[in-house]
């Protein structure tokens, strides 16, 4: 399956430095729950990942198996010279929807409202289909709509809430506390977890 925009369009938008979304830092929510796990043998893999910099925080904490997934082969790259010691063999440069594996915890930061709303259906099942039994979807996702088309698309929790349940049993979203200051308002904190 192709996603909504190529690969092309987002190389594109780091070549022209059009990346609204990179804040330069971990955002406050993830690091803030990757601060409280103590299990660091969880395998964890961060969708649309950009230039990553909650993997690197992940890893600078002791997460070794922490897995980076993006389209364009830019931020990877600047991530390889960001964070040396990094494994090659954890950062995929690759579709999300051809992306194979089996992982303890996903991280969303940015990526879902990076798709096309008609792909939502479709980036549950995938986050179903690469999560353990026991594993976990965490992380922020936009509680408003935009004037301007997208990306990125907002949307409501209560859809992405009936979204969710056609494939998994614990779907927990509540507003985010804690989000930078210029998405404060504006975002919901999700824990999903228990496929069905």
């Amino acid at each position: 399956m192709k996603t909504f925009l190529s690969s092309e369009y987002w190389t594109n938008r780091y070549l022209n430095q059009q990346i609204g979304w990179d804040v330069g830092t971990p955002t406050t929510p993830l690091k803030q729950y990757l601060d409280q796990i103590l299990d660091k043998d969880l395998k964890i893999l961060i969708p649309g990942a950009g230039n990553a910099y909650e993997a690197q925080y992940a890893y600078e904490l002791g997460f070794e198996q922490v897995h980076v997934l993006d389209f364009s082969e830019i931020p990877l790259n600047q991530f390889k010279v960001n964070s040396p010691k990094f494994p090659i063999s954890q950062l995929h440069c690759q579709d999300f929807f051809e992306h194979e594996g089996k992982y303890d915890l996903i991280l969303e930061q940015t990526f879902f409202c990076a798709l096309n709303p008609s792909f939502r259906q479709a980036y549950v099942k995938k986050m179903h289909s690469l999560l353990k039994p026991s594993g976990k979807l965490v992380g922020v996702m936009f509680s408003k709509e935009f004037e301007i088309p997208g990306p990125p698309f907002g949307g409501w929790p209560e859809d992405y809430k009936g979204l969710f349940q056609e494939y998994f049993n614990h779907v927990k979203i509540e507003e985010c506390y804690n989000s930078i200051t210029p998405r404060m308002g504006s975002e919901v904190f999700v824990s999903i977890a228990l496929p069905k």
